[in-house]
């Protein structure tokens, strides 16, 4: 059944979804004539909020890139790919591929947002060296696992009610990681979704004759094999002590992060402990330098679409528009709904302000106030808008640039399935919200 209905749909996705570049400059202009016409701003207000925005993402730009570079050089290390290649073995068929990536990003993306990004594309890659399979389903099941991410570990908003002194603490406290991320309706839509997910992919995976099989070229990331050593230029960038002697520093900086005081796992870290695991594991510079060769080769599309996003972010916030857009949706709302409308509200105000923490600082100031009036769950309903900020990831290709650039496709390669994902996931969040 899913396969035939996932087969119109990856065809409509693969005809009319525009490259992620045309996508954002679309979402620029919808935003601009959306701020004019609803929230009456004038065209010169909108371009300065766009213009005043569009670097505000710069740091942020700087992390995915890291995300996508430094998650590449440790999985191209020779350690690292026996790892993936024993696990990898253990799929024997297809399905069996399928259903182990989404498990394997599921549990990724559960733990980490960035890490599950780069585990899976690149855990993908090597079953697709192993076995015979339509590579646009299996980078799509990498991708699909991504959604959990806002209810895991590393989730932007319940961190963010659960650290002192946060914007909204004198509204609502400080509500801590039991009654969200822990709370038993949140742990019972992340276990539904870990069983509905893997088995959702593999049903929609497509006939023998249907199936598009990848480029062996995509696959092929073999360091260049080192040459005569001449110049003692050679010498230092083919010495495994320099790298140890630079790369042991970082590793022992990370034991005493955690371990000595405590700190916990976010971009920086991610990003810190994949760049120096890459360095020792590579034991030469020159095998890290061909690595990163390969790996900033996928990372244009960050670079350039990024700030646009940013511009569309302004226009969102300064606008009012995102606001009236939230309040518009839970204007009907009950104590017992309004996790769903803020659910909904908060997927459609996605695809616009691609970002958990700043979704959450332009929501929360009419979510809480909703919520309190209603005497609806607060905590309920601030996991409601963190996994309307995850769900719609499905449909917005912003966060799949890195794990497009890393597998070699495009977005509409992908986007068919993940729409199939979209529409059930997105029942089985709304049922949890409302029901468990």
């Amino acid at each position: 059944m899913l396969k035939m209905i996932s087969k119109p749909a990856v065809k409509l996705v693969e005809r009319y979804l525009p490259d992620p570049y045309i996508f954002v400059l679309l979402l620029t202009l919808i935003a601009a004539v959306a701020a004019i016409a609803v929230e009456r701003q004038t065209p010169l207000a909108v371009l300065r909020f766009w213009g005043d925005g569009f670097w505000g993402l710069l740091t942020f730009s700087m992390q995915m890139l890291l995300v996508l570079v430094t998650g590449f050089m440790l999985a191209s290390s020779p350690p690292v790919k026996r790892i993936l290649q024993k696990i990898a073995g253990t799929a024997k068929t297809p399905g069996g591929a399928i259903i182990l990536v989404t498990l394997v990003s599921l549990a990724a993306s559960w733990i980490n947002w960035g890490f599950g990004l780069v585990v899976g594309a690149l855990f993908a890659k090597e079953l697709a060296r192993l076995i015979r399979v339509d590579y646009r389903l299996l980078v799509a099941s990498a991708y699909s696992g991504f959604v959990v991410w806002h209810g895991g570990l590393a989730g932007s908003i319940p961190l963010t009610i659960a650290t002192e002194g946060h914007f909204s603490a004198d509204q609502i406290g400080v509500v801590n990681t039991g009654s969200t991320i822990f709370a038993f309706f949140n742990i019972a839509i992340v276990a539904c979704l870990f069983i509905a997910i893997p088995l959702v992919n593999r049903m929609m995976l497509p006939d023998e004759k249907d199936s598009v099989y990848v480029d062996p070229s995509v696959l092929n990331d073999e360091p260049e094999p080192v040459g005569r050593i001449t110049r003692p230029a050679e010498r230092l960038e083919n010495s495994m002590a320099l790298a140890l002697l630079v790369g042991i520093p970082g590793l022992l900086f990370l034991l005493d992060h955690f371990l000595i005081r405590g700190g916990s796992l976010n971009l920086n870290v991610v990003n810190f402990l994949f760049l120096f695991l890459a360095i020792v594991l590579h034991r030469t510079p020159r095998n890290l330098l061909n690595s990163l060769n390969e790996a900033i080769k996928g990372g244009a599309g960050i670079v350039i679409q990024f700030p646009f996003y940013a511009g569309i972010m302004a226009i969102m916030v300064q606008s009012g528009l995102a606001e009236s857009m939230s309040e518009w949706l839970v204007s009907f709302a009950t104590a017992t709904s309004l996790p769903f409308w803020s659910f909904l509200s908060a997927g459609i105000v996605n695809l616009f302000v691609p970002s958990g923490g700043g979704q959450w600082a332009v929501q929360a100031p009419v979510m809480l106030p909703a919520a309190e009036a209603l005497g609806a769950d607060i905590a309920r309903v601030a996991m409601a808008v963190a996994w309307g900020d995850a769900w719609t990831n499905l449909l917005q290709p912003f966060w799949a640039l890195p794990v497009l650039a890393i597998a070699g496709l495009k977005a509409k390669d992908i986007m068919g399935f993940c729409l199939i994902q979209l529409f059930i996931t997105g029942a089985i969040i709304s049922v949890g919200l409302v029901w468990f």
